[in-house]
């Protein structure tokens, strides 16, 4: 038995938004035999697009029940049967989160029609429920309200499973699943147009893996220790959004590259992201990072930090202890220091004045500023603080796992700046950190690379470090 399922709903955020209305047609595998719709009372505004699109107004809800009040309805109309909707994940996300909000946890099979329309009605321009009933001859009434469009959801259900199934004495065999039904039920949670097979071959090992659309674009860069895994529980996750569904529906092909171990997976997925810029990553698709944060000595000893344009010519001779991408960010950043560090605005180039600072008025600094505090104890706070977005070690190679049991991967610093990575087989013998360099591809040093050696270095890890002075 199967529930076809229709909802609408206030917005297409299942962690804020509401339901106001619900259909759900039930199919025994051969014809529809059952119905239920209701409005619902969402207990907030709809918001007026939405009324517009749907045409579900705050009048028409007003003394509609509220969720809690057909809840149980819509639990015993849909027990022992298969969740089916046109793209599942929204109808079921929002079901789960409401059924959740009343302290009860919502469980079933789901299938996804716009999956099954695409293996088995292959070709058309379309797979958007309007646009799929209009090309093999639906009549859908009422689109954009729940009743309508579970009927016409239904419908198509019932063409789609009496697809290729055998007649016998001029009636349909039986209402069992097909084996192309049962096999979409197993991975309705997967998109579209990505097979069960290709998610089956994918590797267990630590890579980087792409996530293309149907012109071949690369819309999202991931990094994994285990990449099959890792794009299973993309899929598995509960719909967050409308944005989330339609990145999900979007993907057309997944590609990777082995990278040995979780670090250099890590930093190349840093710098493919930077490279192609994908649509759907958002933490790191800056690639420019303009600004140096500067360390230097000033004429009475005191250790002093500023920031300034990298490709400045007064910073041409000077190495930025850290990059970042703006003047903006980099002010930010130092004020953090100051305040965790206890360093002088003054000396840091935060604060412009001939006498004290403004902390040292509000007792928030020992007095650098004017020479009060001893630029020895000053200066301590000072390397305490670079130290924390420092390495331990100016020069070091950092020897891990390779893509397969003979190769070795390596990861080079040099004088504190990110040379790159690559691999080398288990008998490379090197000399000295030149030997190292001359083995990687290089790659730009940038405040995400050092954020990721540095945390990489600081937690537990197997690898080797070798350390050059």
């Amino acid at each position: 038995m199967y529930a076809i399922v229709d909802i609408e709903t206030t917005g297409s955020q299942p962690a804020q938004d509401r339901i106001t209305e619900i259909a759900i047609f039930i199919h025994d595998g051969q014809q529809i035999v059952d119905q239920y719709s209701t409005l619902i009372n969402p207990q907030r505004p709809i918001p007026y697009f939405i009324t517009q699109l749907t045409g579900i107004s705050d009048e028409m809800v007003q003394d509609a029940p509220k969720f809690y009040e057909v809840a149980k309805e819509i639990v015993q109309f849909t027990e022992g049967k298969i969740f089916v909707a046109h793209n599942v994940r929204f109808d079921y996300s929002f079901l789960k989160k409401e059924f959740a909000d009343l302290g009860f946890t919502y469980q079933r099979k789901t299938l996804c029609t716009v999956r099954l329309s695409r293996s088995l009605i292959p070709g058309l321009p379309s797979y958007s429920l309007g646009k799929l009933c209009k090309s093999i001859n639906i009549d859908l009434q009422q689109r954009h309200r729940a009743i309508g469009d579970a009927e016409a959801t239904a419908k198509l259900f019932d063409k789609l499973i009496k697809i290729n199934r055998p007649v016998i004495d001029g009636a349909l065999h039986a209402a069992e699943p097909t084996p192309e039904l049962k096999k979409e039920i197993k991975t309705s949670l997967l998109p579209p147009s990505i097979s069960k097979e290709l998610v089956e071959s994918l590797p267990t090992q630590p890579g980087v893996y792409y996530f293309h659309n149907e012109a071949g674009e690369v819309i999202y860069v991931g990094k994994s220790i285990n990449i099959r895994k890792r794009i299973v529980q993309h899929f598995n996750i509960d719909y967050k959004s409308r944005k989330s569904l339609e990145f999900k529906n979007s993907i057309a092909d997944i590609t990777y590259e082995l990278m040995g171990n979780e670090l250099v997976a890590l930093l190349f997925e840093s710098a493919e992201i930077k490279r192609l810029k994908p649509h759907y990553n958002r933490q790191q698709r800056r690639s420019v990072f303009n600004t140096g944060i500067y360390v230097y000595e000033d004429g009475n000893g005191y250790k002093r930090l500023t920031f300034g344009s990298i490709n400045k010519a007064d910073n041409a001779n000077l190495t930025p202890v850290i990059a970042l991408t703006n003047h903006y960010k980099a002010k930010g950043f130092l004020f953090h220091k100051v305040a965790k560090y206890n360093l002088c605005q003054k000396l840091c180039d935060l604060y412009k004045t001939n006498g004290a600072c403004f902390d040292y008025q509000v007792h928030q600094c020992n007095g650098a500023c004017i020479g009060k505090e001893d630029p020895e104890t000053y200066n301590a706070r000072v390397n305490e603080a670079l130290e924390s977005f420092a390495y331990e070690h100016d020069s070091f190679v950092i020897v891990g796992e390779g893509r397969h049991q003979n190769e070795r991967s390596v990861v080079v610093v040099q004088n504190g700046m990110y040379q790159g990575f690559g691999f080398v087989d288990e008998t490379f013998a090197a000399q000295g950190i030149g030997d190292f360099i001359g083995a990687v591809k290089r790659y730009n040093d940038n405040k995400d690379i050092q954020q990721i050696i540095r945390g990489y270095m600081r937690g537990k890890h197997k690898d080797k470090v070798l350390v050059f002075e």
